[in-house]
C-alpha cells in the first residue's frame, strides 16, 4: 500500500477511530516497529521479575539454613581448631571429620514413626528429648553428635524426609592419659573447656571462629614447650611409684632452669580427653597447678638463700641446734637431732628444722615476707594454663609464723609455683614466669628479673649437690649427671590437726648442678612404708629414688651427656668463689 493510498484510507475512518488511533500511537509512527519495541520491554520486564523472585527464594534458604543451623547455641556446628603439637613437632591434639545426625522438624511428615525409626537404629537416643526436639518449629535441631559411619548408612537407608547428616570437627587426641592435664579438653562445640584448648580460646581463637575465619587452611599448629618422650617416661615412673608405695596420688614437673619452658607434667590419677567424663572425678585435678600444699622442708632453700643474700652470713655461719626451739607453748624438734651448733651446710644437708628457723628469725618477719613475694611465692602464679590456684598465706603473719614457713609449714603454694623459685635459686638468680609454649633463652631473659646475687646462687648449687653427695638427696644421685637437690615432707593437715602417718614427700633436683639446666620435681601424696623402707614414709625413701628413676631415662633424652670422675662440689662448683665463708 502506498503512502497515497494510506492517506486515503486514514480519510475515510470515522472521527472517533482516528481520534483514538491518534491518543495511543500519536501521528505519523510506524505501528510495527513500536510493536516489536513493546515485546521486547515486556520480555524484559518478565526476565526481572523472575529473576528477582529467584534471587529472593534463594536468600530466604540461604538465611534460614543459616540460621537454623548456627543461630542458637546449642545447635552450632563445631568449628575447627588448630593442631596442638609437642616441641618436637608430635600431635598431642587435632581435628577430624564425623557425622552428626539432624533433624529439621517442619520438612518431618510423621514424627512418630521417625521417632521410632531413630531410637530403634540408635538405642542410645533418648525418646523423650528426641520427640521434645522434634515437636518444635525450628529449621534445625541437632539429634546425635558424632555417630559412626555405620550408624549414618543405616539411618540414611530408612529415608525419613527432614532428618540428615552434617560433617563436623571432632577433637581428638592420639597421645590419650600422656599430656591431659596440660591439653585440657574440648565440649561437643569443640570449644575449649581446659588446660591449653581453653587458653587457645581465650586467646583470639573464639573470636576467629565467631567472625568465620577459623578454617582449617587459615590455622597454624600450636607448639607447646612439652617434650612428649620426656612425659611419657615421668608418667611411666610415676605410675610405678604410686603403685609401689601405694601412694594416694603422684604427679611431677621437669623445666628447664633458664627459659622457663616446662617440659614435662603429670599428675596421676589422671584422665583419658578422648573420654570427657573421666574429667569431672574431683580425684584427676591436677595437682600441679590447682593445688596447693605444704612444701616441706624444699623451702628450707628459700630460707638459706634469704640469709646467703644478705652478705652478712657464710656457709660456715654458725646456728644454734642442742636442742628444740621453744617459742611460747610451741617447740620446734628435728627429725634427727644433732645436740650441737651446725654450720650453713649442715643445717642444709641436715635438713635442720630448728637451724632454719632460727635463720629465718635472724631476718626478721618483714624481711621473711619481702623475700618469699620477690621469689613469686605470695602470689597466684598465672601461666597460660586457665587453672590456676592462689597460695593460701597467713592473714596475720607474725614471728611463730615465719619460724614454721621457715622449714615449709604453715603456708600454701602450687607446686609449678615453687619449682619457679627454686629455678631462680640455681639458675644465677633470675626469676622466670614458667611456660607452657617454647620459649628461646634470649626471650626468656626479656621477661627475667633478676632476684638474688649471682654468687648466691653459686653457693645453693653446692648446697643442692652436697646433699645429694652427703645428704638427704643421697638415693637420687644417678651416676654420670652430677645431680643436686633438696627433699621435703609435709604432714597432711587433717582435721585442722597434722596427722603424723598422712604425709605428702617432695623432692626437687637439679642437673646438672654445676650448670643447672633442668630441674625435676617429684611429688607423691600420702606414700606408704614398706618392708624395704625399713618402715620409713620421709621424702628420701620414696621421691628421691622416684627422681633418680625418672632422670636416668631422660637425661639421655634431653641431651644431658655423662660426665665421671668429677670432683666432688666443694672443688667444681666453689672453685670460682672468692669465699666460701
Amino acid at each position: 500500500m502506498t503512502s497515497r493510498e494510506l492517506v486515503v484510507q486514514k480519510s475515510q475512518e470515522p472521527w472517533r477511530q482516528r481520534l483514538v488511533r491518534s491518543l495511543l500511537y500519536g501521528r505519523n509512527v510506524d505501528r510495527a516497529a513500536k510493536a516489536r519495541a513493546r515485546v521486547g520491554f515486556v520480555m524484559l520486564a518478565f526476565v526481572a521479575i523472575y529473576a528477582v523472585i529467584g534471587g529472593r527464594l534463594v536468600m530466604f534458604a540461604a538465611a534460614d539454613n543459616h540460621g537454623s543451623r548456627r543461630g542458637a547455641g546449642q545447635d552450632a556446628i563445631a568449628t575447627a581448631r588448630p593442631n596442638i603439637v609437642d616441641r618436637n613437632g608430635e600431635i598431642l591434639a587435632t581435628d577430624v571429620k564425623a557425622p552428626s545426625l539432624f533433624g529439621e522438624p517442619r520438612r518431618i511428615i510423621d514424627k512418630d514413626e521417625a521417632i521410632e525409626l531413630l531410637t530403634a537404629t540408635l538405642p542410645d537416643l533418648d525418646t523423650i528429648e528426641t520427640r521434645e526436639r522434634l515437636s518444635g518449629r525450628k529449621g534445625f535441631v541437632w539429634l546425635k553428635r558424632e555417630i559412626s559411619p555405620q550408624q549414618q548408612q543405616e539411618i540414611h537407608r530408612l529415608g525419613i524426609p527432614g532428618i540428615g547428616f552434617l560433617r563436623e570437627n571432632k577433637r581428638v587426641y592420639p597421645t590419650g592419659n600422656e599430656v591431659a592435664h596440660l591439653i585440657g579438653l574440648v565440649n561437643i562445640d569443640n570449644q575449649g573447656i581446659a588446660g591449653m584448648e581453653k587458653w587457645l580460646d581465650n586467646n583470639g581463637l573464639a573470636d576467629l571462629h565467631r567472625a568465620g575465619f577459623a578454617t582449617d587452611r587459615l590455622q597454624r599448629p600450636i607448639e607447646l614447650s612439652v617434650d612428649l618422650r620426656v612425659e611419657h617416661a615421668l608418667r611411666d615412673e610415676l605410675l610405678k611409684a604410686k603403685e609401689k608405695f601405694h601412694a594416694k596420688a603422684a604427679s611431677g614437673l621437669v623445666t628447664n632452669v633458664r627459659t622457663g619452658e616446662v617440659i614435662a607434667m603429670v599428675s596421676v590419677p589422671d584422665f583419658d580427653p578422648n573420654n570427657p567424663k573421666e574429667a569431672h572425678d574431683p580425684d584427676r585435678i591436677n595437682r600441679l597447678t590447682t593445688g596447693v600444699y605444704e612444701m616441706g622442708s624444699t623451702f628450707k632453700a628459700f630460707t638459706l638463700a634469704m640469709a646467703l643474700d644478705t652478705g652478712k652470713y657464710g656457709l660456715d655461719s654458725q646456728w644454734d641446734a642442742r636442742g628444740p626451739l621453744h617459742y611460747g607453748k610451741f617447740a620446734i624438734h628435728d627429725d634427727e637431732p644433732k645436740g650441737r651448733f651446725l654450720n650453713m651446710k649442715e643445717v642444709f644437708t641436715f635438713s635442720s628444722n630448728v637451724g632454719a628457723a632460727r635463720i629465718a628469725l635472724a631476718q626478721g618477719v618483714d624481711a621473711h615476707k619481702a623475700f618469699l613475694r620477690k621469689m613469686g611465692q605470695l602470689d597466684r602464679l598465672r601461666t597460660e594454663l586457665p587453672e590456676s590456684a592462689a597460695p593460701l598465706v597467713p592473714h596475720h603473719w607474725g614471728e611463730l609464723n615465719t619460724i614454721t614457713i621457715a622449714f615449709g609449714h604453715g603456708m600454701a603454694v602450687a607446686p609449678l609455683q615453687a619449682v619457679m623459685g627454686v629455678s631462680a635459686l640455681v639458675n644465677g638468680g633470675y626469676l622466670i614466669p614458667p611456660t607452657f609454649l617454647k620459649r628461646s633463652e634470649d626471650e626468656a631473659m626479656q621477661l627475667a628479673k633478676r632476684v638474688i646475687r649471682p654468687e648466691t646462687s653459686e653457693k645453693m648449687r653446692f648446697l643442692m649437690r652436697l646433699n645429694a653427695e652427703i645428704g638427704t638427696a643421697r638415693k637420687a644421685d644417678v651416676k654420670g649427671y652430677y645431680i643436686g637437690g633438696k627433699t621435703g615432707t609435709a604432714e597432711k593437715v587433717i582435721n585442722g590437726r597434722y596427722a603424723k602417718k598422712r604425709v605428702l614427700t617432695a623432692f626437687t633436683a637439679i642437673l646438672p648442678a654445676d650448670k643447672p639446666r633442668y630441674q625435676v620435681l617429684i611429688m607423691l601424696d600420702e606414700p606408704q612404708p614398706l618392708k624395704e623402707t625399713y618402715g620409713f614414709i620421709t621424702s628420701g625413701w620414696n621421691a628421691v629414688p622416684t627422681a633418680g628413676n625418672v632422670i636416668s631415662r631422660i637425661a639421655p633424652i634431653l641431651g644431658v651427656e655423662p660426665r665421671f670422675d668429677l670432683p666432688p662440689s666443694d672443688r667444681l662448683i666453689l672453685a670460682a668463689s672468692r669465699t666460701t665463708q
